[in-house]
């Protein structure tokens, strides 16, 4: 019975390795999208390389992460929900990890955004939208801390928020080109920026999808439309 005691408390500390990955892999992606958006609105460079360098961190932990879950499969060989649960954490960190991308090519975007300035109307969107994602993101990793599975269809239907303000952003830069062909190149580095934080919410989203599986072991519905419609926004100025 004793070689079975310790094995069960070696694994129990492998899965709080694994949950404390997670929270430490989500806790800096929060930031860097946080700190990219800042840098967007204030053009505030030494931010926006900080995030950049951020992202290697954010590899390195996902890299530890892959290969922990590799020698627990290897030495404890986990069954049922414990295999289900190691599995999902892989998906949430791979998902966290892309976070990060997107955060690092807001930041990218910076240099480029600054050196040609931009007025306060035409970043609003973009920090209004950056608020529903982050508060998407804040939602999923609290739900993964608590196991709490009670807000995770808010948090689906809350994407569908978040898709719309991307729509209706996307039209906006687009008018701010057609009126000042002098808008164009840094409005279109705005809607890149816009496009990444549309995915920053989709990602928080499979996030929540994957924790509602690691406590019920279930999936929730397949139907969850994803789609933007920014390819349906046709000029009707001369309308």
């Amino acid at each position: 019975m004793v070689p079975t005691s310790h094995t069960v408390t070696a694994f129990d500390e492998d899965m709080k390795f694994l949950s404390h990955k997670i929270a430490e892999m989500g806790g800096l992606a929060e930031r860097m999208v946080e700190n990219s958006i800042h840098a967007l609105v204030k053009s505030d460079i030494p931010l926006a390389q900080k995030v950049i360098t951020d992202d290697l961190i954010l590899d390195e932990s996902q890299a530890m992460l892959d290969e922990k879950v590799v020698l627990i499969i290897a030495q404890r060989q986990p069954v049922a929900s414990d295999l289900r649960e190691v599995f999902s954490t892989i998906r949430i960190a791979s998902d966290l990890e892309r976070i990060g991308d997107l955060a690092k090519n807001i930041s990218k975007r910076v240099v480029a955004i600054s050196e040609r300035g931009h007025s306060v109307n035409l970043v609003r969107g973009i920090d209004h939208l950056g608020d529903l994602a982050l508060a998407q993101l804040k939602e999923v990793l609290d739900a993964f801390g608590s196991r709490s599975v009670t807000r995770i269809n808010m948090v689906r239907d809350r994407d569908d928020e978040i898709d719309a303000m991307y729509t209706s952003l996307f039209r906006e830069l687009l008018t701010y080109m057609m009126e000042d062909p002098r808008n164009i190149t840094t409005c279109t580095h705005l809607l890149f920026c816009a496009k990444n934080i549309e995915r920053i919410g989709d990602h928080a989203t499979n996030i929540a999808e994957s924790v509602y599986y690691i406590v019920t072991g279930e999936h929730l519905s397949a139907y969850r439309p994803k789609e933007d419609k920014t390819h349906k926004i046709v000029d009707t100025t001369d309308e």
